[in-house]
């Protein structure tokens, strides 16, 4: 009995003293608005989860700001060790990130950045290039009609737009607009939010089939959205990818599906696998590095229904080549 008893203390004072030494990692998400957000929490929270010594305190904002207000405040009262932040919006966090400064915690930045980022500190930040992806979708279907000897007729443009203020929806809409100044064929019939969803992809999709005379060419600034109106545009009797040039951005597996079966025309890819950085980055920081705030993005490509259209930046490449490799 004595025995036994001296085996389950042994076990529990181990047990106490891992627990005592995990590291406590806190990640603040957006929601799960689309198949790109749910590749990103997957594979930093598996990432995080798997790594000998880490725990994970994981909060889902469901889209609102103020529930991640609550999170990150909650992540400041348990002490955590580090927190991991993407925000719905880009503004109106001064003052809780100014508080988990306060609270000494490391903070990360993924994907988005607040637009008070030149205000607080933070250890590192990692997040395409949003500007540049905006600016590679209507890069790609101005070129890519011009191989289609279109390139001097007039082309109406509707715009998808993001979740409205986001840092993503920002961006995209900066690089869309800069670039269409090198179409001047290309025209905006229609500009509004689909809010990164499918579902309002599709409905927004469907009024604009109603009240606009005619739409060559969608950029959707998420693929979800793009793939909802692509089911609005068949439901009205039309042909997406041929009456309706389609352009996505984030480049996820069902984009690429909807390329090979000849209904999306091209997706910009926005990279959702933030562990390589995370990762290596706490590891890092655990040892005494720092990393800057220059926000590091990841490399990404343009996938498209034909390959080998320079955008000056990048060559798109057909996504049947590529489709196999695909990991989300």
């Amino acid at each position: 009995m004595k025995k036994l008893f001296s085996v389950v203390l042994a076990l529990v004072l181990v047990l106490s003293l891992s627990s005592a030494s995990a590291l406590t990692i806190a990640f603040s998400q957006i929601g799960q608005e689309s198949d790109w957000r749910t590749a990103n929490t997957d594979d930093i929270c598996n990432a995080i989860k798997n790594h000998e010594g880490w725990e994970l305190v994981y909060d889902d904002a469901q889209q609102k700001q103020e529930n991640q207000v609550k999170a990150l405040r909650n992540f400041i009262t348990q002490g955590v060790d580090y927190i991991l932040f993407t925000g719905v919006v880009s503004t109106g966090w001064d003052e809780v990130l100014k508080e988990v400064n306060e609270a000494e915690i490391p903070l990360i930045l993924i994907d988005r950045m607040p637009d008070c980022a030149d205000k607080i500190e933070y250890a590192a930040a990692f997040g395409g290039d949003f500007v540049e992806e905006g600016r590679r979708q209507v890069a790609w279907a101005g070129e890519y009609l011009k191989t289609l000897g279109r390139g001097e007729e007039e082309i109406c443009v509707a715009i998808m737009e993001g979740t409205t203020g986001a840092d993503a929806q920002v961006g995209r809409t900066e690089g869309n607009l800069a670039a269409l100044k090198d179409y001047p064929n290309m025209k905006v019939v229609a500009q509004n939010s689909g809010n990164f969803t499918r579902a309002e992809g599709q409905a927004l999709m469907e009024s604009w089939l109603k009240s606009v005379e005619k739409i060559d060419v969608l950029i959707a600034q998420n693929d979800d959205m793009g793939l909802g109106a692509i089911d609005a545009i068949k439901a009205a009797g039309l042909v997406p990818g041929k009456d309706v040039i389609i352009v996505g951005c984030d480049s996820v597996k069902a984009a690429f599906d909807s390329i090979v079966a000849g209904e999306m025309n091209c997706t910009v890819e926005c990279n959702p696998l933030y562990s390589a950085f995370v990762v290596p980055t706490i590891e890092g920081l655990e040892n005494g590095e720092t990393f800057g705030r220059e926000v590091i993005h990841p490399a990404e490509g343009v996938f498209d229904c034909v390959g080998g259209i320079d955008l000056g930046t990048v060559t798109s490449i057909k996504a049947e080549d590529v489709i196999s490799e695909r990991k989300y």
